[in-house]
């Protein structure tokens, strides 16, 4: 009973905090002189434009890809489904980064090999860069519920006479619908989020012109376009709510027969995707880092990135399990749980903005590591309590009751019974907490101590001056440590299935 009192306690804290930014913005944007305005209408509309042809985008790449790889009897399957999913270890703004100075005029293609190419900017390099990187999305929640079908349906249909295209179109996709919808709703609130890719690529939506009004000291504007953005989010947030997945009785996996040149031509579409989103932008950091090696760039940046990121997913772990142990006792902790979960809806810029705000009320934290790191404990806690929950969740009660009844005492039976089977997500979600901490962009450019640049707020920075082959190494190393942290959660996530009890 005190266990759980300290919980429920603990949970209204963490809670309160998470209601926090939301207020602070309210509050500030009760200051600005226009609620909306023609201006605030031509970046609503680019910013929605952008998240539509993003979800077009993401799903056109996803969908076929999901069911090639799941159904599709290409060589080495396993192998192209890790690599279509490597974008997801590289942050948007790396490849709007590297494919904004390739192309056009001036840029790598034209200097190395006299190429002429169209400079990729506006919306439509915007639109272009999140379909590249965000279509995993897509492609995993669709191969998600293809895998789920049972291929008896299929049969069933061919029988009635319809080819076997025919047959996906009108059979097979509609019964994965909400997997693609899915997919599709995490890239639009991806969109409507990111600050970089849309501010290198030149196109005003809200979190690009948050950040200019922020910089020129109209905090009370940049409130109220982060309050009409959060609107957005809440839509999408919302239609995701209502999106259910279906799961079907597993039976006989759908057989997509391809004659040689129909596979070599899918094998030719998954090289090229490949191609654009990993190759190419390695290739120009890799020629940037043989060109002009790591001039300007200092160890300490790599240290502030692992440092604050660290701290975050040690206090994001420490807050999750009280979280989600008063989420197991009734109605007043699962409130308290739903709650924490609206700091990853608020975009980086919008929590930023709101911190920035509560710094200057609150003298002491302002910019401070404490209230950088508070910003990514808010952002990336529901991630850590969905992994914590999800760990706990597989420990029976009557494995700990067996354990005790067989002499062991509580320490003993949390020791040898329950850490081992909650290790591996703690472990998985303590590993995204860092990932997403060492990307996060917006919110450390807003909120970090003077004179602590990260990775990240280091690759902006370079970015901003012109000096674009500074930024090999950090965009190198923002990649090794994202694709170290996935495997780390890939691993834990194996290991958590082996451990969890039939």
């Amino acid at each position: 009973m005190r266990r759980t009192r300290a919980s429920l306690l603990a949970s209204l804290a963490v809670a309160t905090a998470a209601l926090a930014p939301i207020a602070a913005i309210a509050t500030l944007a009760l200051g600005a002189d226009v609620a909306f305005d023609i201006r605030s209408l031509g970046i609503l509309t680019h910013t929605v434009l952008l998240a539509g042809l993003s979800v077009a985008g993401a799903v056109l790449l996803g969908v076929p890809l999901a069911v090639l790889t799941t159904y599709a009897d290409l060589p080495l399957r396993r192998l192209w489904v890790a690599a279509l999913a490597a974008p997801l270890a590289i942050p948007s703004y790396i490849g709007a980064f590297a494919y904004f100075a390739a192309f056009g005029p001036g840029g790598e293609l034209d200097r190395l090999i006299g190429l002429p190419s169209p400079r990729i900017e506006g919306l439509a390099g915007s639109a272009l860069i999140m379909s590249l990187y965000t279509y995993p999305f897509v492609l995993l929640s669709t191969r998600a519920a293809l895998q789920s079908l049972d291929g008896s349906v299929v049969d069933a249909a061919r029988t009635l006479g319809l080819s076997l295209p025919a047959a996906l179109w009108h059979v097979v996709l509609p019964r994965a619908r909400n997997g693609i919808a899915a997919g599709a709703l995490l890239v639009a609130l991806y969109a409507l989020s990111d600050f970089a890719t849309p501010a290198i690529m030149g196109l005003d939506t809200f979190t690009r012109m948050i950040y200019v009004e922020y910089n020129a000291f109209g905090l009370d504007r940049a409130a109220m376009m982060s309050l009409q953005l959060l609107a957005l989010v809440v839509i999408v947030l919302w239609l995701e709510a209502r999106v259910r997945v279906r799961r079907e009785r597993f039976g006989r996996r759908v057989h997509l027969p391809l004659s040689t040149g129909a596979r070599r031509l899918a094998l030719a579409v998954a090289a090229a995707v490949v191609m654009a989103t990993v190759v190419v932008p390695l290739a120009v950091f890799g020629l940037w880092l043989a060109r002009e090696g790591a001039i300007g760039f200092e160890a300490s940046f790599a240290f502030n990135s692992a440092y604050a990121a660290g701290l975050a997913a040690a206090v994001t772990l420490v807050v999750a399990v009280p979280v989600a142990h008063a989420a197991t006792t009734g109605g007043l902790g699962r409130l308290c749980e739903r709650i924490t979960y609206l700091g990853f809806g608020v975009p980086g810029i919008v929590m930023g903005t709101a911190l920035v705000y509560i710094g200057l009320r609150l003298p002491l934290l302002y910019q401070t590591l404490a209230l950088l790191v508070l910003a990514y404990v808010l952002r990336f806690l529901p991630l850590a309590v969905g992994a914590v929950r999800a760990s706990s969740d597989r420990v029976e009660d009557s494995m700990v009751g067996a354990a005790r009844s067989l002499g062991a005492g509580p320490a003993e039976a949390f020791r040898r019974v329950s850490l081992p089977l909650i290790l591996p997500g703690v472990i998985a979600a303590a590993a995204l907490v860092f990932l997403e901490a060492m990307r996060e962009l917006p919110a450390t450019l807003l909120l970090r101590p003077t004179g602590f640049d990260t990775l990240a707020t280091y690759l902006w920075r370079v970015y901003d001056a012109g000096q674009l082959g500074r930024g090999a190494v950090p965009a190198l190393a923002l990649v090794a440590i994202s694709a170290a942290a996935l495997a780390i959660m890939l691993a834990g996530e194996s290991r958590r299935r082996r451990l969890t009890p039939l």
